[in-house]
């Protein structure tokens, strides 16, 4: 991966020690080192909402997938090509966005069975750590806050490239996914069906496919 991280702004993270290996052990063989040419793509980055997808989806009445996406967020990433232990990241998301195409099921999310936006408007994402997995797949643990609730979630996040557009900006893109426990966060609303199971599964995949743009200094 190797944009990675959306920033905890300044918030300051000491990397993870790796142990150490032992001698003739295969971790010492297997150990994953960054990408020398990523060390240019240090810097902050933010996500361009036009050309990126922050979504979602779950399984509804055990037999079809609902999908839907929050439209409005704000984001601050950095990434340290050196050093991809330094990345760090922050997203914090409008939860009246929630668009999964029908405005009666949107209604339904936005109420106080599900994220009740009226009194909890934002969900945040906040990065602790970030591994680097494998040459381009990063591991990026953060704290994700819904309604009054924080638990800890790990990203799997997939390098896909770097390029300058025909227009001058830098952009990197990566994808994303996770799966939570909603009841995990309070989102407890079910319904039974006649045959067993749920209406709605408590897994839900998240899923971010992201373009960012390299932010301009300030001034």
């Amino acid at each position: 991966m190797n944009l990675f991280g959306r920033s905890a702004f300044s918030r300051h993270q000491t990397p993870p020690v790796a142990p150490k290996p032992t001698p003739g052990s295969s971790a010492s063989a297997s150990a994953v080192l960054p990408d020398p040419t990523l060390e240019a793509l240090t810097g902050e980055w933010l996500i361009d909402p036009a050309h990126s997808r922050i979504g979602f989806s779950v399984r509804h009445a055990m037999v079809t997938t609902v999908r839907g996406s929050f439209a409005e967020y704000e984001s601050r990433l950095y990434f340290d090509g050196r050093n991809p232990a330094r990345s760090r990241a922050e997203i914090v998301l409008s939860t009246a966005s929630v668009d999964t195409g029908v405005e009666q099921r949107d209604a339904h999310l936005v109420g106080r069975d599900f994220l009740d936006a009226a009194s909890y408007p934002r969900m945040r994402f906040a990065s602790t750590a970030v591994q680097l997995a494998s040459p381009d797949v990063y591991r990026m643990t953060g704290d994700l806050t819904i309604k009054a609730t924080t638990r800890p979630v790990v990203l799997e996040l997939t390098y896909i490239g770097h390029v300058t557009d025909p227009f001058g900006y830098e952009r990197v893109g990566f994808d994303g996914t996770t799966t939570v426990n909603r009841t995990e966060w309070g989102l407890t609303y079910n319904s039974k069906l006649a045959e067993g199971g749920a209406m709605v599964s408590e897994k839900v995949r998240l899923q971010l496919d992201i373009a960012a743009i390299r932010a301009l200094p300030a001034g």
